[in-house]
């Protein structure tokens, strides 16, 4: 008969200890800001690549860099 640690992998979370959860709760949490930060320096590398001529476009570019150099901080 099939022991439930073999099932472990099809049930995350089930038969964890307190202990564990929390564990992997903040590896989760750790994963997901990860994710956040580099999805913002993709933006943050493409607004740096543009150029412009045009005052209007480029406060516009200005004003989300700020944006996003703002989240990056909240992230760290």
């Amino acid at each position: 008969m099939a022991s439930s640690q073999q099932f472990a992998p099809a049930y995350p979370g089930v038969g964890l200890s307190s202990k564990e959860e929390a564990k992997r709760e903040a590896e989760h949490q750790r994963t997901q800001r990860l994710r956040q930060k580099q999805a913002l320096d993709l933006q943050k590398e493409n607004i740096l690549s543009q150029r412009t001529s045009n005052p209007a476009r480029r406060s516009a570019l200005e004003a989300a860099l700020n944006e996003i150099e703002a989240q990056i901080a909240q992230l760290n």
